[in-house]
């Protein structure tokens, strides 16, 4: 029994070793690609201090924020969908499909709508407002899906959470209608999952929310396992189920609301990567989490640049080319669910 946990733990760590070596590629890749070509070495030299102006005007005040934004977010929206899959017991659990992104969504036209005009300190409120419209679906959900006698099912909350996503979309729609043409033109960049965090500003109001949520994830990544295994096993030895199950239900609100705020209305990170760390690590959370993180930071930086890159002058946002990924990932796993 010590030798498969020796060896699990063994795998995961190799494992986050070589997703770590990939991000690190592919963030050298970002580094170097652009309107603006920057070779490799010119980049090293940068980073160090040995620049031009304009390289380092590039690289500092344009491509690393955008970077390491896209590097958070993306940690943030694994690690939420390895959240919600587990208290929901449900491989096609996502903060998309759940419900947590219309949300977000609608706390983004609410905001749009009040605070259309400030620039500075939109970056450090909409986050809020994001987080808001998702604690108001989670609210909506948490309340539609409890069972009076059972409590909050997991296979409820997956359905109601359906519902509500559409729900909200559709007073989305109606509400960026009424918006003037410049707030829409965001609006709609934003629903299509494009990365408009791009200054250090950005990085710094994401940043508090990955730092303090993610640790809290994976300490409780014990609750996690049991809640996986079934409510019943889980009370069996002493835990307060419903009770964690919200907060860990917060967590990930927390999580995919704070992310998005950032990038965009992404879908499918978080249901195809907690599915790949699963595949790759097995099913201990303690492993899922992390190798979920590194998973979505991989996928939403290789998005992103080639979102930027390859198709310049026009570049398509990041949830674009995330889409055309996760959408047949997406249908798999339902044809795999169903059979």
């Amino acid at each position: 029994m010590q030798d498969l946990a020796y060896r699990r733990r063994a795998r995961a760590i190799w494992i986050g070793g070589c997703l770590l070596a990939i991000a690190f590629v592919v963030i050298a890749i970002s580094l170097n690609t652009g309107s603006i070509k920057i070779g490799p070495l010119t980049v090293v030299q940068t980073l160090f201090g040995y620049g031009t102006p304009d390289d380092e005007l590039v690289l500092f005040e344009y491509r690393l924020p955008r970077i390491i934004i896209t590097m958070l977010a993306g940690v943030g929206l694994g690690i939420s969908g390895a959240i919600l899959q587990a208290i929901s017991r449900n491989v096609l659990a996502d903060p998309g499909i759940i419900g947590l992104h219309a949300g977000s969504s609608f706390g983004l036209i609410v905001f749009v709508t009040l605070f259309s005009s400030m620039k500075g300190a939109s970056a450090l409120i909409l986050p809020l407002f994001t987080f808001s419209g998702g604690i108001l679906a989670t609210c909506l959900i948490v309340l539609l899906a409890n069972d009076r006698h059972r409590g909050l099912q997991p296979i409820r909350l997956l359905l109601v959470g359906i519902a509500i996503a559409a729900g909200f979309s559709a007073i989305t729609l109606y509400l960026s209608l009424r918006l003037d043409e410049n707030t829409y033109a965001f609006a709609a960049r934003w629903l299509a999952g494009s990365v408009w965090g791009r200054d250090w500003i950005h990085v710094i109001a994401l940043l508090p929310w990955i730092v303090l949520l993610v640790p809290y994830a994976w300490m409780r990544a014990q609750t996690l396992n049991l809640i996986s295994l079934g409510d019943e096993i889980a009370i069996g030895v002493g835990e307060a189920v419903q009770r964690k199950r919200l907060l860990l239900l917060g967590c990930a609100v927390g999580l995919s609301g704070a992310s998005v705020a950032m990038v965009g209305g992404i879908g499918f990170i978080g249901l195809v990567a907690p599915h790949l760390a699963r595949r790759l690590v097995g099913p201990r959370q303690q492993y899922v989490l992390p190798i979920s993180g590194l998973v979505g930071l991989v996928i939403l930086v290789t998005s992103d640049t080639i979102g930027r890159s390859i198709f310049e002058p026009n570049a398509i946002p990041a949830g674009v080319v995330v889409a055309a990924v996760g959408a047949p990932y997406f249908l798999y796993l339902l044809v795999k669910t169903k059979s």
